[in-house]
């Protein structure tokens, strides 16, 4: 920050650097609460001091870390310029207390990984035991091609979380480049995952990559995994200014990924059936080919049973992309207003049904650029009788950090109530803290979580929830792989219900496989477990 005005500031002067710090003292979220919006700080009083160091912090991801089997979750921090943070909250003190303290003793403490810059992160069951792995996407200060550091992927083995890409059996893996996002893919429907990792090309360095187990070469269940990039063969190994993955059934029931990028057009990959994608960006009409993406999020806005897209450009329009047409010819029409397309220096967009009313709300994630107020917006995107959609600005409340320099944000129910809180983190040009929101009101609402499980036990990640509510509306959600930009969202389908109850559930695994069932009065305002069903269970499979 400039000292334009070190020791007064007489009226009518210019005093920049006076003027810009109280602007940030005043309106730090931390600091002070105001008195409206959606949004109200808990920062100070629900995360420990020593679970909040003050350094550069990216993208966040949402796991159960710990594995305590308690249908808790915790929070994924990527560390830039200190060690990466793993928050859990504690139902004693009513607090989110970092697990991945500084004792070599604890098997926690290898996740920290100081040394590698970490800006993405993500989680998912790679080996099929049911217990999701954790991958670090590290720079290492590199801004494309290779980097000095490469990334990490921790498994629980040996009594602690250890990198599989350290072992000699990887050697050939593990390759350094300057990743942007990282996400999860289920690319064959057999619970276990594949990570997707999009890179930032220069030249012909830095494809993106696929990374998953080889299982002829693996010996799980000693804790043995050989991993293989099958970018190539997947059909997905391009060069480009990768920036934002999203995956989930966008065009079909399997893992289909969506890619915005920087300096070249998006990808839109169809998941073929058998492994490989194909590219539709071009003909459904959302290839943006003059923009530069940042953080994306899949919804089915209008409760039509389409995935929609909606994502930021950075300093460009922001899009709203509504699916359109047929299955056999799908395509996107862009419903932004005027005000959500406003350009700013965006990075995480979230969507949600923050207070639980039946619509979603969009939130962007905004980092201050060249000492310029960037305020975080929030818009609700509502669902009216006929069909249509009102899409209008909502005070965001505390969350609006016209001075936060916001790198990442995801959201979950980490405390249990009901009602989803939003960790945002802060980074790149000023180290700031993490912040922690609640709703300010939503009590009066219902709501209903489902929780599906793979073959294996592990999150579905990539899953398809749909919930039927007793007014007759259809909710459809999608259990995040990996969502925008560095960051990944609580593998739980979260619906708001209003005054109704729900009174069916569907959820649609990556393979196909279908399974629907009555929801009991008594399980709303709980979480549902769904597990896979078995041979026994009524399910069907259907055509990818």
């Amino acid at each position: 920050m400039p000292n334009t005005c070190v020791t007064s500031c007489t009226p009518g002067a210019t005093c920049s650097g006076i003027v810009l710090m109280l602007a940030i003292l005043l309106t730090a979220p931390q600091l002070v609460s105001m008195s409206s919006g959606m949004f109200r700080s808990v920062s100070k009083k629900s995360i420990h001091a020593d679970a909040n160091p003050k350094q550069l912090n990216y993208g966040i991801a949402v796991s159960d870390v710990d594995g305590d089997g308690d249908g808790d979750f915790e929070w994924i921090v990527a560390g830039f310029s200190g060690p990466n943070l793993v928050l859990k909250w504690n139902s004693d003190t009513k607090k989110l207390e970092n697990l991945a303290i500084d004792d070599p003793d604890s098997k926690f403490y290898h996740l920290r990984d100081p040394q590698g810059q970490a800006i993405g992160v993500s989680a998912c069951d790679v080996d099929g035991d049911g217990r999701e792995e954790i991958y670090f996407l590290n720079t290492n200060d590199a801004f494309a091609g290779k980097s000095s550091y490469g990334d990490k992927l921790f498994k629980y083995r040996n009594g602690r979380y250890e990198d599989v890409f350290s072992d000699k059996i990887n050697a050939d893996v593990s390759l350094n480049y300057a990743g942007r996002s990282v996400a999860c893919v289920d690319r064959e429907g057999t619970g276990k995952y594949a990570i997707y990792v999009a890179n930032y090309a220069r030249g012909r360095i830095g494809p993106h990559r696929l990374i998953e187990l080889d299982e002829e070469k693996s010996e799980v269940s000693k804790g043995i995994l050989k991993l293989k990039d099958v970018a190539t063969e997947a059909g997905v190994a391009m060069l480009t200014g990768g920036r934002g993955v999203v995956v989930g059934p966008i065009l079909s029931n399997a893992s289909d990924v969506f890619c915005v990028n920087e300096n070249g057009g998006n990808f839109l990959y169809i998941n073929q059936g058998d492994g490989t994608f194909q590219d539709l960006a071009q003909p459904v009409g959302v290839l943006d080919p003059r923009q530069h993406g940042r953080g994306l999020a899949l919804a089915d806005f209008n409760g039509d049973g389409k995935m929609d897209i909606v994502y930021g450009n950075w300093l460009g329009p922001h899009r709203l992309y509504i699916q359109r047409g047929e299955p056999d010819k799908p395509e996107f029409q862009d419903i932004a207003t005027e005000e959500f397309a406003k350009p700013s220096p965006i990075r995480t967009i979230l969507a949600a049904d923050f207070d639980n009313d039946g619509h979603l709300e969009v939130f962007f994630n905004n980092i201050v650029l060249d000492e310029e107020e960037a305020p975080n917006r929030l818009f609700r995107v509502k669902r009216k009788d006929d069909g249509s959609l009102k899409v209008s600005e909502v005070d965001i409340g505390d969350a609006r950090e016209p001075y936060g320099y916001g790198t990442g944000g995801a959201v979950a129910d980490v405390d249990g109530d009901g009602s989803l809180e939003v960790l945002l983190s802060h980074g790149e040009a000023n180290a700031q803290p993490l912040t922690l929101y609640k709703v300010r009101s939503w009590v009066d609402h219902n709501w209903i979580r489902v929780f599906p499980r793979t073959q294996h036990g592990g999150p579905a990640r990539g899953a398809k929830v749909v919930v039927e509510t007793s007014d007759g509306r259809r909710q459809l959600r999608v259990i995040d792989g990996g969502s925008g930009y560095l960051c990944q969202m609580e593998p739980v389908a979260q619906f708001g219900l209003r005054q109704s109850e729900a009174w069916k559930l569907e959820v649609t695994w990556p393979d196909g496989t279908r399974f629907a069932r009555r929801v009991e009065s008594e399980e709303n305002r709980t979480t549902v477990t769904v597990d896979y069903p078995t041979d026994g269970d009524a399910a069907q499979k259907e055509e990818l």
